[in-house]
């Protein structure tokens, strides 16, 4: 393919997607005390999960640097790329992009890079990478894919169900009484993320309420594309699904699973609905 793609790890791509797809994924870091895991490559979903709940202090994450862009963009160039088409996690959120952009300029004149802010996360950010990743199988140009990828941000939404308060209390957001009340009354925050910032949206006081809740935001749209259900390897899957059975077969819904980048925010169980308004 003259264009490929490069994107980062928030993306939640699986394995064989990636490889399917050609694309290449730079892995931001994930900090446990003292020790550094880098995500998806020494630290697997389960493994991140696993840690998550053992452990009083919140992880950190922390964006790659440009050196691992700059090797990402020159394998895609050694594949037979004419021109790079780098997708990242939403600006808003991670200086992740900041990384990407500081490599694209250090090939410039060797190598076209496009650096684009997808404004999303999760399987919002996966979505764009892989309609770009389409096109630039089916020959589009780089500034073709650009445009294409540039026309679904405002189009994407990305919505999630925090099952526990404890990360955001790991985190120094809330104070320890407001997390107990919270816990009491098994309060679930929700919130929407389509704009590539966090934003408040709700509170529901049982985790049902909070699934019917992503239900209703889906079901409130007359008409949608690339429904994705991405979770932070949630029991209730199914339960979510059902929810969605009216209108939504499974064979109509992509599942995904959060990994350790979005994971360490959302914590253990965040339940989220991503999809792409039709143009």
């Amino acid at each position: 393919m003259p264009v490929r793609i490069v994107t980062d790890s928030a993306a939640d791509l699986p394995p064989n997607d990636v490889e399917q797809l050609g694309v290449a994924v730079v892995p931001l870091s994930i900090r446990f005390g003292d020790k550094e895991y880098t995500d998806g490559v020494d630290l697997s979903v389960e493994e991140f999960y696993a840690k998550l709940a053992s452990t009083d202090a919140l992880p950190e994450t922390s964006a790659p640097a440009p050196g691992a862009f700059d090797s990402a963009f020159r394998r895609q160039a050694e594949a037979g790329a004419d021109a790079v088409v780098c997708i990242n996690l939403s600006s808003g959120l991670s200086a992740t992009i900041q990384a990407a952009q500081s490599a694209a300029a250090g090939l410039a004149g060797e190598l076209d890079v496009r650096v684009v802010d997808s404004r999303s996360i999760t399987s919002g950010l996966g979505t764009h990478v892989r309609l770009a990743a389409a096109a630039a199988g089916d020959g589009a140009s780089a500034d073709e894919v650009v445009a294409l990828v540039e026309n679904l941000v405002p189009r994407t939404h990305v919505f999630g169900a925090l099952d526990t308060l404890e990360n955001l209390k790991k985190g120094g957001r809330i104070g320890g009484a407001r997390a107990m009340l919270g816990s009491l009354l098994s309060i679930k925050p929700l919130l929407d993320i389509s704009s590539g910032e966090v934003e408040e949206a709700g509170k529901a006081r049982t985790r049902r309420k909070a699934l019917e809740w992503l239900r209703d935001r889906i079901f409130e749209q007359s008409d949608i594309e690339h429904l994705t259900i991405a979770h932070g390897l949630a029991p209730d899957l199914d339960a979510m699904l059902d929810l969605l059975a009216p209108r939504y077969s499974r064979d109509q819904i992509s599942i995904t699973t959060i990994g350790a980048t979005i994971g360490t925010h959302g914590g253990p169980r965040v339940m989220g609905a991503t999809w792409v308004d039709p143009a």
